[in-house]
């Protein structure tokens, strides 16, 4: 089944479009950013400080600066710059109170921006516009966090990576067309580290290297579906993930609400080792750019989500 939903991506690469889709009936929206606003709007955004790096040895410090995210012509440009930055160096969810919070300092900044504290959702059809950036060490993702950890630390309470790509447009022997081209959607789940678990698909998706094109999840109790421009690429059932802390229950830990996190990493264990290798400093600043953010519930369900399953 998924490699026929991997070849049928790669079949229709040719005719995919990257234009906003219509919304089908049975689909309710419920909160969106059009970016259509001279400034990012505070009361759906808040923005992740610090220079962390993901735990995954990424380059960049976060910041809130308008160099690193701002509205242009309508639209959300995350953009990274080579520049040293210094700040904290454990993320504000991992901070304790009265432990004095180490700092530390990095050659890249860019933004990671979160609905975290502002609008987190269980179920639903996730869909974001955006252009990719490209080039070794680029690492732009779509994804979701619990927005309490209902179940413990990551990964006892799960995350959905919506979308990633890394090194996307440069040389790659085995991809269509010579070049980087594919995308990843993800779960992270099972225990705490290194006990944790992941299922994820990854196909080519040659349009991917140039405007716009619509990634999306539809999300209910018992399934997920990752798709790109309308079309499924990726399908997870329930019977597929868990949560060692809920043994019991076999829709953990993905029964909670989780909210939106957009971001630019760069560089990081996941592209570095991947590609051509290493990172290539060249051609800095680069932008991820995002035309608009859709949430959408199941009307017919909104309990469950699985009245509006593909």
């Amino acid at each position: 089944m998924r490699q026929a939903i991997a070849a049928l991506a790669f079949g229709w690469s040719l005719s995919a479009c990257a234009t906003v889709p219509p919304a089908e009936p049975e689909w309710e929206l419920v909160w969106s950013d059009e970016f259509d606003m001279a400034d990012i709007d505070r009361t759906k955004w808040d923005f992740d400080i610090d220079c962390w790096g993901g735990a995954n040895d990424e380059r960049q410090c976060y910041t809130d600066h308008a160099r690193n995210a701002r509205i242009e012509d309508g639209v959300l440009v995350i953009e990274a710059h080579e520049e040293e930055t210094t700040g904290p160096a454990i993320p504000i969810h991992r901070r304790k109170p009265g432990v004095k919070v180490p700092v530390d300092t990095k050659p890249y900044t860019s933004a990671r921006m979160v609905t975290r504290g502002k609008a987190a959702w269980q179920y639903g059809k996730i869909e974001v516009r955006a252009q990719l950036p490209q080039g070794q060490g680029t690492w732009p993702a779509i994804w979701m966090m619990p927005e309490h950890d209902a179940y413990g630390l990551w990964a006892l309470s799960g995350e959905i990576d919506v979308m990633e790509a890394v090194n996307l447009g440069v040389p790659c022997e085995g991809c269509p067309g010579g070049k980087e081209n594919t995308i990843l959607g993800t779960l992270h789940f099972g225990g705490e580290p290194p006990e944790n678990a992941l299922k994820g698909d990854e196909v080519p998706y040659p349009p991917v290297l140039s405007g716009y094109h619509v990634f999306g999840l539809e999300w209910s109790a018992e399934r997920m579906v990752w798709t790109v421009d309308g079309k499924p690429f990726a399908i997870r059932t329930a019977s597929e993930w868990y949560s060692d802390a809920a043994p019991g229950n076999r829709l953990a830990p993905f029964d909670q609400p989780f909210h939106l996190i957009l971001n630019l990493a760069v560089g990081g264990r996941l592209p570095e080792g991947r590609g051509l290798g290493g990172f290539d400093p060249g051609d800095y600043p680069k932008r991820m750019k995002v035309d608009w953010v859709r949430i959408w519930q199941c009307a017919a369900d909104p309990a469950t989500g699985s009245a509006c399953e593909r």
